[in-house]
């Protein structure tokens, strides 16, 4: 059976209801079209969007079903000759094709996930069924470990997610499916662990399929394609059970980050030998280095370790300090070392660059740095290659229909709902129609001014660009609104982990992040003002084309400013004025003093001065002391980032003890901080020998369980403790216990809630019991504490009565094991271990690699 029979006919329309003769009538001096009249004023109605949603599906189809015709199965479509290619057996050296193509119907294996954002189920099936009997991995060919693993395993692994589904989450579950996708990639990662074996753990740049790394193979490879393989391995690994993967991805990962510059920046190319980085050390945001960051977060998206959220918010605050552009628009090549500018050039794979912003929450650097591309695309109708601020005219001219602006536009549009984006997608799609499509698929610009075509359709034409316009009009798609721990891998895949695969975090890594509140603002459009037209109305919001910076963009790519399509008429005017803007600081260094005082930072800082206590770090003397502040991403001021040496990470407190403060109005004694804010509990039940280890935070008043030489009974040191509990009718503690049999110089157990923590550890000592462990109703860990006119009464009454706190987790392991007792003749005891310092316990339960990236100088 011919395979298109295996979809449903469409009845396709004779031509284009937008595109007439004279619509593109309008010309540059570039050669392609400057600003085509090409929008109108209408809204984006449902209908509307589905319109072009359904013309992006046809575009694509032509270009699917013109492989699937003319080239498949082997890896590439030859569009302008109608035929297929593969790798260039005749000359390995030809890495431009070689890189990409192995020989395994590349563009099938690709896009298979693609059927699945279109919405059919029956294309799904049959193209998976097509990828079990015609991929195979055995092939003498010599891909580059970067690409097969963003197209080939992403792409398989995806399309098992999607395959495997019985559960009827996504509706593309296949009965008869046996995971032989995940078998497929599986295959693959075995065939390319063998490239991992360096000195370093950066991984060869290309590895033979069949043989393995060639001798003599370059020991020159790049950050972005040695840095970004963890969103691949990780998920093989966790659904294969195989940990090699997850392992070695991870090695290299932080292998590149560890050598990060004094800077906090990671250069372009690295000796994967040597682990040193090779000249001329530059820095930035393009190829090379792109996708580092990109997984960096989505990693912690995707399995929420923070660890990589430490990689994340430190490489994003040196960008932003070192990159940008000082009006906050486009972001340059500096020197690693050094900050200074290297280079003035743009290249089209950084316009991936707002959609990640997208991600992370900064929605307003997103926009700004979207603007760039969006006037790149205006005026040549693609974006070249490479594009020189300075000169403002192109350098490499072609564009082979890359995805990063379209799918950084989608993001945006997701974010802000803004129809501009809407706009943007519909002249990115009206273009690739008139420029790019051909007889037999799209074809590749070799020159976006004069329109020469390429003979080349690149798979991710088809799984990218498309995918993400599809998606940018498809309102209601459900891969948009997931909001589950699912990303975009870097070539347009699906992934996400089910919650199974997930490592648990335990309560010290918890605890060590207890402030920790990752949540990102909503975007909040500015307000319009009145029209001055009588009876016009602008509405109540303003679009992002009428931010006074918006026409920024256009002054510094050098886009004409005498054309003015009839869309930006209503916020453009003539001899009106372009706002040039000016970005505020997004990461500064300022060194503290006692009186504000200029003073030059401590280079020794020692543990005198600042040293780690349980959530963060104590500053015992701030003089001298070089703070790193960073800004945050709700825009509600700037966080503490670095204390000379040391790194506060996402969630980490400081502390402030220096006594030359106290004299200073607004400052209070420490005096409360002296004791630990964490102690462990080890629960027994004498009659069974069983015990539970119980983390719990201490109260900032009462007495102190760490004080071995306290009057209290609830103490390191002394003996265990018999538990109680409260009455029934009084869970919560803030009713007497007097009479209430077992309480006297036991410890209490009661709910959070119903009163005061003071009013519980008051109602517990009037009963005699010897402290209070109080069960939270969620997991975030508190250090309960009073007011200071309280402080005088507490210290006169209840100096030998503790109070301390767990989290909802760890207190339905006590209720469980109170709970075991009820038919035994013996209750439960509880004592005060001896703590050792948390971040003690994370080197001792976490890797290597963790411990060096967290201490790193």
């Amino acid at each position: 059976m011919h395979w298109r029979q295996m979809w449903p006919h469409t009845l396709l329309v004779a031509a284009l209801l937008y595109v007439e003769l004279s619509y593109w009538s309008t010309r540059s001096r570039f050669g392609a079209t400057a600003q085509p009249g090409s929008f109108d004023n209408r809204n984006w109605t449902r209908e509307r969007k589905m319109q072009f949603r359904d013309e992006t599906r046809r575009l694509w189809h032509h270009g699917f079903d013109s492989y699937m015709d003319h080239a498949f199965p082997m890896d590439e479509l030859m569009p302008k000759s109608c035929r297929g290619r593969g790798p260039d057996w005749a000359n390995p050296s030809n890495i431009g094709h070689n890189d990409v193509m192995a020989n395994y119907s590349l563009t099938l294996v690709d896009n298979l996930d693609s059927f699945v954002a279109f919405g059919n189920r029956s294309g799904f099936d049959w193209a998976v069924r097509q990828a079990i009997n015609y991929v195979s991995f055995d092939q003498d060919a010599k891909p580059q470990v970067f690409e097969i693993t963003i197209r080939g395993m992403g792409g398989l692994l995806s399309a098992h997610m999607f395959a495997s589904d019985l559960v009827g989450n996504w509706g593309f579950g296949l009965p008869w499916y046996r995971d032989e996708l995940l078998h497929l990639a599986h295959d693959l990662g075995k065939r390319l662990l063998p490239a991992f074996e360096t000195s370093t753990g950066i991984p060869f740049a290309r590895i033979n399929l069949r043989h393995g790394v060639p001798p003599r193979e370059t020991f020159e490879t790049c950050t972005a394609g040695a840095g970004s393989l963890l969103l691949e391995f990780t998920a093989l690994s966790r659904l294969t059970g195989d940990p090699r993967f997850e392992q070695v991805a991870r090695k290299a990962f932080f292998a590149i980050w560890n050598r990060r510059t004094d800077l906090g920046l990671v250069p372009n190319t690295i000796n994967l030998a040597t682990g040193n980085w090779l000249q001329p050390e530059v820095a930035g945001i393009g190829a090379g280095i792109d996708s580092f960051y990109e997984y960096a977060l989505k990693m912690y998206v995707m399995t929420g370790e923070s660890e990589y959220y430490d990689v994340w918010r430190e490489g994003y605050a040196q960008i932003m300090r070192y990159s940008r552009g000082p009006e906050g628009f486009w972001y340059r090549n500096v020197g690693a070392s050094t900050g200074q500018l290297a280079s003035v050039y743009i290249d089209s794979l950084s316009a991936f660059w707002p959609g990640l912003q997208v991600l992370a929450g900064d929605v307003e650097n997103a926009i700004r740095s979207h603007l760039v591309y969006w006037n790149l695309w205006r005026r040549f109708s693609g974006i070249p290659e490479t594009f020189s601020i300075a000169s403002r005219s192109g350098i490499t001219l072609g564009y082979p229909l890359r995805p990063e602006f379209i799918e950084s536009t989608y993001f945006l549009y997701r974010a802000t709902k803004d129809p501009f984006y809407l706009d943007v997608g519909e002249r990115v799609l009206l273009d690739l129609i008139r420029r790019a499509k051909v007889d037999c698929g799209l074809s590749t610009l070799s020159n976006v001014q004069t329109g020469e075509h390429e003979d080349r359709m690149e798979s991710f034409a088809l799984s990218e660009t498309l995918k993400y316009l599809y998606l940018l009009f498809d309102e209601d798609n459900k891969i948009s609104l997931d909001h589950s721990n699912l990303v975009f891998t870097t070539e347009g895949h699906p992934i996400s982990l089910p919650k199974r695969h997930l490592k648990p975090v335990s309560a010290t890594s918890r605890y060590f992040r207890q402030k920790e509140q990752n949540f990102c603002p909503a975007y909040q459009p500015t307000r319009n003002p009145p029209s001055l037209l009588l009876g016009e109305s602008l509405g109540l919001v303003q679009s992002i084309r009428s931010r006074p910076d918006s026409e920024y963009g256009r002054f510094i790519t050098g886009l004409d400013a005498s054309v003015v399509a009839p869309s930006d008429e209503r916020w453009w005017d003539i001899y009106g004025r372009c706002e040039v803007p000016q970005a505020e600081e997004y990461s500064f260094d300022y060194v503290l003093s006692i009186d504000g005082s200029v003073t030059e930072a401590d280079k020794n800082l020692g543990p005198s001065k600042v040293h780690r206590v349980e959530g963060g770090f104590m500053i015992r003397n701030i003089t001298g002391v070089k703070a790193r502040m960073t800004a945050r991403i709700d825009g509600q001021g700037y966080d503490v980032t670095m204390l000379g040496h040391h790194r506060v990470l996402s969630g980490q407190k400081v502390f402030i003890s220096d006594p030359a403060l106290l004299g200073i109005p607004g400052f209070k004694s420490g005096k409360q901080l002296s004791r630990k804010l964490a102690i462990q509990l080890r629960v027994r039940n004498p009659a069974t020998e069983q015990q539970e280890d119980l983390l719990a935070t201490t109260a900032m008043f009462g007495a102190d369980p760490e004080d071995v030489k306290g009057t209290a009974a609830f103490r390191v040191g002394f003996t265990s403790l018999p538990i109680t509990t409260a009455d029934p009718h009084n869970v919560d503690g803030c009713s007497s216990h007097i009479g209430r049999q077992g309480t006297p110089g036991a410890v209490l157990v009661v709910d959070r809630g119903g009163c005061t923590f003071l009013e519980k550890l008051q109602k517990a000592k009037e009963a005699g019991a010897a402290g209070v462990i109080v069960i939270s109703d969620n997991d975030e860990f508190l250090n309960p504490s009073i007011d200071e006119s309280e402080q005088e009464y507490v210290d006169a009454e209840l100096k030998d009565v503790v109070l301390v706190a767990v989290t909802k987790s760890e207190g339905h392991k006590l209720i469980k094991m109170l709970e075991s007792i009820v038919d035994n003749s013996s209750g439960l005891t509880v004592e005060v271990l001896p703590q050792t310092l948390l971040e003690d316990e994370i080197k001792r339960t976490r890797s290597p690699n963790f411990c060096i990236s967290m201490e790193r100088p």
